[in-house]
């Protein structure tokens, strides 16, 4: 799939390629010595990437992508976005590799923080109350469906990366502490106590600094994780002794399991255990990266390849939370949007906020369409220039179907209105006369936006429509219409009759032509915006158009 692409891929202007560029770079500079990245530098800009990964064993080690998952709230969104910024990168990076040198992406979870904060959208709050403090592993699931709070997060999770395809490898914290694998990097950063404390306190309130230790201990009476000083420390014990909740002193091994450490070491532990080339992280979190960047070297270790995105808002412009539940759940995208639109609406501007709430579904799945239908017909006329930067490119990880919907989300939303239609069936009798021979089997991508439509319909356009009484010189100007569609020859097309649709309007004196098409929306429609109206025209049938426009003249749609 992705074989014969390193020369497009070098030329490709678009984000996620210039950040594999970068990750490149910082492969060849970190494992090979000069004479070796020379070499490497020459095959893979001669496009024979493979033959350089052949030559050189440092290239065969994987390139490891990773994202973090707070697993103390339920995923959301942005959770997705933490997943889909670096899938995007590494499939630029294998288009970019001709996927030669093997990569991975790591899903951690970090379900062994402590539940500092009770979630606001969960039931059996009490519940949770009670178990406050404790590793999310080590709360009880307030759903009851799993052995524990982190547990059933995980599961969600993991449902929702797998139903999208993802190519991840889970690790939890829980695990990768009690396992012993981040043994090795723990007794660094006891070893190293001294230098990571020095990088760490000034970051600190006074306050904080009097009591701050990079270990976060477990107690072993209470289970919870404790904000505890760091009294002593035995580096050849590897052990640390702190004061537990009832005041005794305590000693514990920093390995195994029996401690934490606090987020930004714990993140530049993480990068040097797993070896991590890069990470995405949102752009309230740049200083703390460079805290752990700081820690990283101070463990021995090189920092990730960083990429900052910003932040995605809700319907206030708040910060999405997962313990507030505020934005929009997974399952709400997918009850009005397809898959493939919530990837685009990732993909594009990821240097700019973006609101995430029910209101951008339609515009995203309409620009989505748009792009796949310019890939396609760059495709279609031979012309390979350019598309590894359309966003259809990678939202379908380099591999975009070849064809998308011949009728937009807004068009089937309007039709619906119209139509006044509650199932697919009701739609596929207009959207078959429309387009010869289409049955859902040959259009299912039209025939899933069709069940969206209905249901984004139902819940938030039909609850808002305001219809409203045209004034004289709308009216005149629809009973114009009304007879330019009647005069119209049988069968005619979408661009005859958006024509006639601007004939009347320029005939009435709307200047700009943009408050006539506003009337029409708002008269016809009950809302101030729709689709092309021509095309909404040929859908529907010009007969239902006409009787449309004359119950709407006759006051029907308003008292209705």
């Amino acid at each position: 799939m992705l074989q014969g692409l390193s020369h497009r891929a070098r030329e490709a202007k678009s984000w996620p390629f210039e950040q594999a560029r970068l990750l490149l770079d910082r492969v060849l500079r970190l494992r090979l010595s000069d004479a070796e990245r020379d070499l490497a530098a020459s095959l893979i800009g001669e496009g024979k990437t493979r033959e350089a990964v052949a030559t050189l064993e440092a290239l065969k080690k994987p390139v490891v992508f990773q994202c973090g998952y707070g697993a103390s709230g339920l995923p959301h969104l942005g959770t997705f976005g933490e997943a889909t910024r670096p899938t995007i990168v590494r499939n630029a990076f294998r288009a970019l590799t001709e996927d030669a040198i093997p990569t991975r992406l790591i899903v951690f979870s970090d379900d062994m923080d402590g539940l500092r904060k009770i979630p606001d959208n969960v039931p059996n709050r009490e519940m949770l109350e009670e178990d406050r403090d404790k590793p999310v592993t080590s709360v009880r699931d307030p759903f009851g469906q799993h052995e524990s709070f982190g547990a059933h997060n995980n599961a969600r999770l993991r449902a929702f990366l797998d139903g999208f395809g993802f190519d991840y490898t889970f690790m939890s914290s829980t695990e990768t502490y009690r396992s012993g694998r981040f043994d090795e990097v723990l007794l660094k950063v006891l070893a190293r106590f001294d230098s990571i404390q020095a990088i760490m306190l000034p970051t600190l309130g006074e306050e904080r600094r009097a009591t701050y230790s990079p270990f976060l201990p477990i107690s072993p009476k209470t289970g919870r994780v404790l904000q505890a000083p760091t009294v002593a420390r035995d580096v050849e014990k590897g052990t640390i002794t702190f004061p537990d909740e009832d005041g005794s002193l305590t000693e514990v091994p920093v390995t195994g399991g029996h401690v934490k450490l606090q987020w930004r070491p714990d993140w530049a532990a993480r990068w040097t255990a797993l070896e991590v080339d890069f990470e995405a992280s949102g752009k309230d979190l740049v200083d703390s990266v460079r805290v752990s960047n700081r820690i990283v070297k101070a463990l021995g270790g090189e920092p990730p390849e960083a990429f900052h995105f910003e932040l995605f808002m809700d319907e206030n412009n708040q910060k999405i939370s997962k313990s507030k539940g505020n934005g929009l759940t997974i399952e709400e995208w997918l009850r009005y949007g397809a898959p493939e639109s919530l990837t685009y609406y990732m993909y594009q501007s990821p240097k700019s906020a973006k609101r995430l709430y029910f209101d951008v579904i339609p515009k995203a799945t309409d620009e989505y369409l748009q792009q796949l239908d310019a890939l396609n017909r760059k495709r279609a006329e031979g012309d390979e220039a350019g598309l590894l930067d359309n966003p259809a490119w990678h939202v379908h990880g380099g591999a975009p179907p070849q064809r998308g919907s011949p009728v937009s989300f807004s068009l089937l939303l309007n039709l619906v209105s119209a139509a006044d239609a509650s199932t697919k069936d009701i739609l596929w009798g207009f959207l078959s006369r429309y387009i010869p021979g289409a049955t859902p089997a040959s259009e299912p991508l039209l025939d899933k936006l069709a069940g969206y439509a209905i249901n984004y319909y139902e819940d938030f356009v039909k609850p808002a429509k305001r219809f409203r009484a045209p004034d004289a010189r709308e009216r005149a100007a629809m009973e114009d219409l009304v007879a330019r569609l009647r005069g119209l020859p049988a069968g005619a097309d979408a661009e005859a009759i958006q024509n006639e649709v601007f004939e009347a309007g320029k005939a009435a004196g709307f200047e700009p032509l943009r408050g006539w098409f506003t009337a029409l929306y708002e008269v016809l429609l009950g809302q101030s915006q729709g689709p092309r109206f021509g095309s909404f025209t040929a859908i529907f049938g010009v007969e239902r158009t006409v009787a449309l426009i004359e119950r709407a003249l006759a006051g029907n749609l308003v008292s209705a």
